[in-house]
């Protein structure tokens, strides 16, 4: 039985190749004393990462990839000009990986860490 679900936002490019957010749930199921659990996501690779105080980039992602925010915070900005800013401890899932890609940008001029989950 469904009980909870696990929120993250999605990047990804839309057919005209614009970036867009989308607000997205994972299913979790009631593990017992363990607490609640998704289904399994099989993925390839880990990734530790950090950036500058100054990071300002537009770019697409190389690769299907989570990225969870360890510290510090980002402001993502699609090629629509929407605008969004994720602190630490959210989670996205990046796969504009084709299109107009997005901006990230520091929201604080401090050193910012992050981890990489990527997919084949």
């Amino acid at each position: 039985m469904i009980m909870e679900t696990f929120k993250l936002t999605r990047v990804y490019a839309d057919a005209t190749g614009e970036s867009r957010f989308e607000d997205i749930s994972y299913p979790l199921t009631d593990g017992g004393p363990i607490g609640y659990l998704s289904d399994k996501v099989k993925v390839s690779n880990l990734m530790f990462r950090k950036v500058p105080p100054g990071y300002d980039d537009l770019h697409n992602a190389p690769q299907k990839q989570y990225v969870i925010l360890l510290d510090g915070a980002v402001e993502i900005e699609t090629s629509t000009g929407e605008k969004r800013v994720f602190n630490t401890g959210e989670i996205l899932l990046m796969e504009d990986t084709t299109g107009k890609g997005h901006r990230s940008r520091n929201v604080q001029p401090v050193e910012r860490s992050s981890l990489f989950i990527t997919f084949d």
